[in-house]
């Protein structure tokens, strides 16, 4: 395991006091380690687990070929081109059972959708295209060409081929695939735990008295939302007073009973609490001003007690920055820690409806509204106000428009990126 000094050393240009978000990301990506226990749960139980060994197909998917319309199957090598074919019907195949007659030369096959095409039968148009006449159909000239309507053998899977790889988060979708290739149960990473506390001796819980100079809690309640749309446990400490003894406390529980931890409030430069000072005495940890908008105080590192250890994350105080450092920096660093694959948002292109003031040097993330325009494309515009205590922006925005460090200011018309939020929180 690195320490921070390894880490920081491996990054050419590292600057605690001015450090890119793009750097941010690859020293999260050193810092943090996949948890490397795992289980086995039910398939209904998958859901939002993330896989702990390739599942390989025990089955070709689908065993055989078959039908994919309702109508009448036939070897294509009758078709002639420019002139309808004209054929007898042998029989009706349905789904669930093969056939067990034989197609001759001249005939052809009424099958269901999902039927196995029997051997000799490569071919299956619509009942809708042909005429019927008594016993024969006539299939018109152009409405099918050889080889249509089949699904074959294996075109979905081949039995022994990865259906599902190590690292890939379970959705309903992959639920079902798991299901179709009948696998009861699933081999998937343990769930992380993640514990949260608010700092300082200003925070109110609800339920508590109001007071001159104190404000009510928002960021325990927006980052429980947040872990627990992805899938982790999370334990709430509520919030821990600027007091040495009650924060040493909190950190060596934190540390002994989860994965990680997340703080907010206490990291920026010259606070006058004790939030910094107990996480250089009980961990490994480093402080940082990050290039960005808002947000720009963040801690990371490592919390030990006794023999274990949980990465820490020590966000800013205000509920926007919060919101922003971990959906730029804290999730992707948790969804590696649950051993995903695949941890850095998609970012989506859309038109800016509006000018946006930015100078290069900083990346911002600003709250946005995408919609869909008359013509096809993707518009957004800003939500107002972006000041970093502005939560109901947040509530209004569906995505947040990523400026990126280089970038300088933005017209009308031209385009962004934005990550969207459908799904994260």
């Amino acid at each position: 395991m690195k320490t921070i000094e390894q880490i920081a050393a491996e990054l050419q240009g590292y600057d605690p006091q001015a450090l890119s978000a793009g750097r941010v990301n690859d020293f999260l990506s050193r810092l943090v380690e996949p948890v490397a226990h795992s289980e086995t749960v039910g398939v209904l139980e998958g859901l939002g687990r993330v896989v702990a060994q390739d599942v390989v197909s025990p089955i070709s998917v689908p065993p055989h070929d078959n039908s994919a319309m309702d109508g009448f199957a036939f070897d294509s090598a009758q078709l002639q081109t420019g002139q309808p074919l004209r054929l007898r019907v042998a029989g009706t195949a349905y789904a669930g059972k093969a056939w067990p007659g034989k197609v001759a030369a001249g005939e052809c096959l009424k099958i269901m959708t999902g039927a196995i095409m029997p051997a000799g039968l490569d071919t299956v148009v619509p009942l809708e295209f042909v005429q019927l006449l008594d016993e024969q159909v006539e299939i018109p000239a152009g409405v099918v060409s050889a080889g249509d309507n089949r699904r074959l053998l294996g075109e979905d899977l081949m039995a022994g081929q990865p259906a599902l790889r190590r690292g890939q988060t379970l959705g309903p979708a992959a639920l079902g695939l798991i299901a179709s290739l009948g696998l009861p149960r699933v081999q998937v990473f343990r769930r992380i735990r993640v514990a949260y506390f608010s700092t300082g001796d200003e925070i109110l819980s609800l339920g508590e008295a109001p007071r001159e100079g104190a404000v009510f809690d928002s960021n325990r309640y927006t980052v429980f939302g947040l872990l627990t749309r992805m899938g982790v446990e999370v334990l709430d400490m509520g919030v821990v007073g600027d007091q040495p003894a009650l924060l040493e406390a909190a950190f060596r529980q934190a540390a002994e009973q989860a994965d990680a931890i997340i703080t907010s409030g206490g990291v920026s430069m010259g606070e006058a609490d004790h939030t910094k000072a107990m996480m250089k005495q009980l961990g490994d940890v480093a402080f940082w001003r990050i290039a960005m908008r808002p947000g720009r105080p963040m801690a990371v590192g490592r919390i030990s007690q006794g023999e274990k250890s949980a990465v820490l994350f020590g966000l800013p105080g205000n509920p926007v920055a919060v919101m922003v450092t971990f959906l730029a920096f804290v999730r992707p660093a948790l969804l590696r820690l649950m051993g995903c694959t695949a941890t850095e948002p998609v970012l989506l292109q859309a038109h800016s409806a509006e000018a946006l003031r930015k100078k290069p040097g900083r990346t911002e993330y600003q709250r946005g509204i995408v919609t869909r325009e008359a013509d096809g494309r993707l518009s957004v515009r800003t939500t107002g106000n972006q000041g970093s205590g502005v939560l109901r922006s947040m509530v209004e925005a569906n995505g947040l428009i990523v400026l990126h460090h280089a970038q300088g200011n933005v017209g009308v018309g031209d385009a962004v990126d934005v990550m969207m939020f459908d799904g994260v929180i």
